[in-house]
């Protein structure tokens, strides 16, 4: 029963069971490691630390009570601790998925990325539904640049949890690398419905809008978009661009000028400017003639 719970995120009822077993035996090492995490996932953690140091008193080789302790460290920014720990909790435990976790996350810290996909890939292996060490391994496949397979993550994160807003991101970020406009802007529209005022959606959304050559739409996301962030001079550039594209030169050279004002001195925008300028006075003269 306490693996349920805790599987489903119910630490309250986790917690509850735990004081119920320690009300039978207050020297329950188990009912206060069952207390220990039930506590730090309800960010206790002084009290989740007391809990567990008091469980592996009671039983040093408590595999749960090791992997307690390691994602207790871990939170407290103890990072050789938490590595030592995360070791004797899969000495202990090497079937739970939880221990390698820790692991992948204390390996991480030390930038041992090599190692910590390694013992996210064993977590998964244990458990294939847990989307914790998913999207950790995404966020190294991220650093580190290979991007067919952090989609290859997205995909699997997305079947778990259709709504993951971490899972959305991280294929948001690989879609656009790759340069592949259609999946970014499905991708950009699901995260907006999820969070409407997401700047990091709107925007790339924006970008796969033009991207697909789509410049009307397109400069309809960037109202949308300067609407929740107009002191972002990339915006307004792109929104000088668009307009530029459209051959509509005097709204393009008028943002540009106003772009000018905030940032005189960036190149980008001196250029469109200019290039509106021109054109503008191009069709003006062809209108005489």
């Amino acid at each position: 029963m306490a693996v349920i719970f805790d599987k489903v995120n119910q630490f309250e009822s986790l917690y509850k069971m735990a004081q119920r077993m320690l009300e039978s035996n207050p020297n329950s090492a188990p009912g206060l490691a069952y207390k220990a995490r039930a506590l730090q996932k309800m960010e206790r953690l002084s009290e989740a630390t007391i809990a567990n140091d008091q469980a592996l008193l009671l039983d040093t080789n408590f595999g749960l009570a090791w992997i307690n302790r390691s994602g207790l460290q871990l939170l407290q920014g103890k990072q050789p601790e938490a590595l030592r720990s995360s070791r004797r909790a899969i000495e202990l435990a090497s079937d739970d998925a939880r221990a390698w976790a820790n692991q992948g996350v204390a390996l991480t810290n030390y930038n041992r990325l090599g190692e910590a996909l390694e013992a996210f890939e064993q977590s998964m292996e244990l458990d294939p539904q847990q989307m914790f060490a998913l999207q950790m391994k995404g966020e190294i496949l991220k650093r580190i640049g290979r991007m067919n397979e952090l989609l290859a993550v997205v995909t699997r994160e997305l079947q778990i949890n259709p709504n993951d807003a971490t899972a959305l991101i991280q294929g948001i970020h690989a879609l656009r690398t790759l340069e592949r406009y259609e999946g970014l802007k499905e991708l950009s529209q699901r995260l907006i419905k999820l969070i409407p005022e997401n700047v990091f959606a709107r925007e790339n959304y924006m970008r796969s809008l033009r991207g697909l050559g789509q410049f009307e739409e397109a400069n309809d996301a960037l109202d949308q978009l300067l609407a929740l962030d107009s002191s972002n001079v990339q915006f307004w550039l792109f929104k000088a661009d668009t307009l530029y594209r459209l051959e509509r030169y005097r709204e393009a050279a008028g943002v540009a000028e106003r772009t000018k004002r905030i940032a005189p001195d960036y190149l980008p925008i001196l250029r469109i400017h200019e290039k509106a300028l021109k054109l503008m006075y191009q069709r003006k003269d062809r209108k005489r003639i």
